[in-house]
Formats: structure tokens, sequence, C-alpha cells
């Protein structure tokens, strides 16, 4: 969440941010967070001015006692009655005041990055860089919901008898290709000094608030009530919420850790070809990147993330386009995040594999992630995630991109992971 210090010092450059996403009432919420500041404050004085009173009665009353005044000792200490009275009600009123300034916080996104646009939807979007060319495909050419029925890789309708819409069984060599993608991917991450770990899946609410999933997005995550757990939408909650309430120390930046998961997503979509197949689903594997970094690196880092990203996408073989996307679009959290899209040849269309976002302290604010500097002052981190890489809609690509007479070529790089070079 955004720093009240930052909010009152750049009043205005967070009005102007805020803008760039179209946030309602921006000036009146970031006003509302400069006014319950101030009655915080407010609050705070009168208890500690009665507290100082307090403890300046406190040696009164012990000097009289030593004194042998005793009557005029009792008479003051009523009044030390009546100031521990009024310090439990400031400090009611305190932890009510400060919890409306949590809450109010929590409703208001990050301010985008100075590079960002503004803009409304994902049509407002700049296109920064295009790699690869147009695949031609046959006579005949199959979307990949055709492909997984005719070589039996992926069944949907199994998948919703065991589990309903948006579940999908994945089949024989439909099965390998997921596993070899997961592999590939995990072990190109290790060779970028990533470290891999495996973390739940089911995370509590700190955490969720941790990363900004919620209150933002609780609509979107699978809760299981009875034990007030979250399904993840993605392993960057479980990751990055590793260093919650840790102080960390200069030397120990970059940490970079990568792991794959299931993500889960409640978001049903909508009709249409954009959200069949592959194209959407509320069960999805992905792996994940997390680095938490100095605040005077993080847009490197993300230029760094990016070009990774980019690679992986090169070695499979796969047409792409980059995003930077505008205010609108930019997630709730985020401060600046690159898209990356493969062409789908036989759908005609772009399809999302991947995000890679810097949300500068707006995470770490919320978790606490601290770092001490070289002037031993403590700071908030950077922390950035990205999809290197999301399964569904690279192998929607792969199928499509790839079909032929003999059956779906596999990438080269994917080869030795599978033991095939076909899907036949």
């Amino acid at each position: 969440m955004l720093q009240v210090n930052f909010i009152r010092d750049h009043y205005d450059q967070a009005v102007e941010g805020l803008q760039k996403r179209f946030f309602a009432d921006a000036a009146s919420k970031l006003q509302n967070v400069l006014d319950l500041d101030k009655k915080r404050k407010e609050i705070q004085l009168d208890r500690d001015q009665l507290q100082a009173e307090s403890n300046a009665i406190s040696k009164q009353i012990g000097l009289l006692m030593r004194e042998g005044k005793k009557e005029e000792a009792a008479s003051i200490k009523e009044r030390t009655a009546e100031i521990k009275s009024q310090i439990k009600s400031l400090e009611d009123s305190y932890a009510q005041t400060e919890e409306e300034l949590r809450q109010l916080l929590y409703t208001i996104p990050n301010l985008p990055h100075e590079s960002v646009k503004a803009g409304r939807s994902a049509e407002d979007n700049e296109m920064i860089y295009e790699h690869g060319e147009a695949v031609q495909l046959p006579e005949g050419k199959l979307a990949h919901w055709d492909l997984i029925k005719k070589y039996d890789i992926v069944d949907f309708e199994l998948g919703n008898k065991i589990s309903g819409a948006g579940f999908p069984v994945y089949k024989g060599k439909g099965a390998r290709l997921q596993r070899g993608l997961v592999n590939f991917f995990l072990d190109e991450a290790t060779k970028q000094g990533y470290a891999e770990v495996q973390p739940p899946i089911l995370i509590n609410e700190a955490s969720g608030y941790g990363t900004g999933q919620l209150p933002d997005k609780e609509g979107q995550m699978y809760h299981v009530t009875h034990d007030d757990l979250f399904l993840i939408p993605t392993a960057e909650v479980p990751i990055t919420n590793m260093y919650r309430d840790v102080i960390l120390k200069e030397s120990d930046f970059p940490i970079k850790n990568t792991a794959f998961t299931p993500c889960f997503r409640r978001e049903a979509g909508s009709w249409g070809a954009h959200v069949r197949g592959l194209n959407r689903l509320h069960q999805f594997d992905k792996v994940e990147l997390v680095q938490i970094t100095h605040p005077d690196k993080s847009y490197e880092t993300l230029d760094e993330m990016s070009s990774y990203v980019q690679s992986l996408l090169q070695k499979l073989g796969l047409q792409y386009r980059v995003l930077r996307l505008c205010g609108g679009d930019t997630g709730f959290t985020s401060a600046l995040t690159f898209d990356m899209e493969v062409y789908s040849a036989a759908q005609e269309m772009w399809l999302e594999v991947s995000s890679v976002s810097n949300f500068e302290t707006f995470q770490a604010n919320r978790l606490k992630l601290r770092f001490k500097d070289e002037n031993k002052k403590i700071r908030l981190a950077h922390t950035l995630n990205g999809s290197a890489l999301a399964l569904p809609r690279i192998v929607a690509a792969i199928l499509e991109n790839n079909q032929s007479e003999k059956g779906i070529k596999m990438p080269e790089v994917l080869v030795p992971y599978l033991g095939f070079e076909y899907i036949d």
C-alpha cells in the first residue's frame, strides 16, 4: 500500500498518478488518508500529554508518601484514576482511527511509473516490441481445442465430470508436454541464479493482504471457508510472503526465487474464442519468478526479467510481442507491467502468457519487508515478479503453430524433456 508520508509530501503527484488509472475520487480519497493521519497524530499527542501528566503525578505521590503526607497523596490519586480512564479511551480511539486508515489505504492502488500512459483498458496498452514472423499453417488448420481432441491429449469433459468447467485433465503426451515445459522453465530459471522453492498452495489471510490479493481480488480467489485459507492465484503470493516481517541486509540483494505451482482463479470469463479451450482456466500450472531488490536497482531488474522471459519464448520458437500496460490495465499492486503475448496462428489472435511487474515499495509496505542500508537506516525493499511461464496458452500456441500433416512438431529445446519429437 502507499505510504502516508509519501502522500503527504507528494500529494499532487499521487493524485496525478491515480488519475492515470482513472481511479475514482482519487483526490478525495487521498485527502481522507491525510485527515485520518492527522486525527491519529492528534489523538497520540493527547495521549502522550496525559501520560506525561500521569508520570509527573506518580512522582509527586511518591514524594508526598515519603514525607508522610498520606492524605494529600490520596487526593492526588483520584486524578491518576481519571487520567488512566482518559488514556484508555484515547488508545481505543487511536486503534479505531488507525484501522480506518489501514482499510482506506487497502482500497487505493499503487501509483504508476512515470513511463505508464493514461488509459482505461487493454486497448490503450503500448506495443513496444515484436519478435518473429507469422507462421504459415497448412490448409485445414485447427485451433488447439480441436487438436487436443484429435490427438486425445487433453480431456475437458472428464475434467468437468471430476471438478467442473475450467479444470482440464491432461493425458498421455499432453501430460508429458506439461511436465516437460515445467522442467524446462525451472532448469532455465536456476541457470539464471534463481533458487528453486516449493511453497504451499494454500495461504492465510495475512499472506493475501501482504501481496495485495486481498481485499482487491477476494472474489477471484477460492476460499476454503472452514479453515479460512485461500488457494493461491500465483506462486508470487507464498514466495513473497516468505519475507514478511523480515529485515534484510543490503548485501542480501538481489534475492531471486522460482517455483512451480498449480494456480487457481475463479474468474469465469465470457463466451467467445478468447476463453475457449486452454485460453482461460480455473486451474493452471505456472512457473513464477520473484525478486526482492534494492530500490535503486529495481527497474534494471525489471528489464532483466523481461529479457529473460523473452528468451524463453525465443527458444520455444514462438512469435511474440511486448506490451507496456496503460494505467487502467495495470494491476492494482503494480507500478509498471510488461505483458508478453504469443501469436496463436490458428486462432489468429494474441494470447497473454506472461506479466512482469515492479511493485516498488507497495507490497513491501504491507509486508513490512525492509532492509538496513549502508547508513544503517531501515528502508522498504522493492519486490518484482513475473510468469516464466504460464503453461496453458503456451501449450495452445505450441500445438497450433506447429501442426502439420505429420503431426504436431515439438520445439527442439523440449525434445530432451519429452522423449518424443511429434504428437501424432
